[in-house]
């Protein structure tokens, strides 16, 4: 089980999308799961990301200030891949 950054909402692991700091600071998500460098989890919901920016949760859980450009651009691979 692990909790979404945007709802808080606990929820099993295959369920969520992990989001990955890489060890070089590049921030992505990683819908397998097996990128290497620091994650957090999140619904496969742009609302929920949407939160997540709204309370600075992935700048709070990476240690980091989350540019506006990197949320557009998760914003922009959840929508291709969840329409995929």
């Amino acid at each position: 089980m692990r909790q979404c950054v945007g709802c808080r909402e606990m929820k099993p692991k295959r369920e969520l999308i992990r989001v990955v700091r890489s060890p070089e600071g590049e921030i992505a998500l990683d819908f397998r799961g097996k990128n290497p460098g620091r994650g957090a989890y999140i619904c496969p919901d742009a609302k929920c990301l949407a939160k997540a920016r709204k309370k600075n949760a992935l700048g709070n859980a990476f240690g980091c200030q989350i540019p506006d450009e990197v949320y557009d651009q998760l914003t922009e691979q959840m929508e291709q891949n969840i329409n995929a």
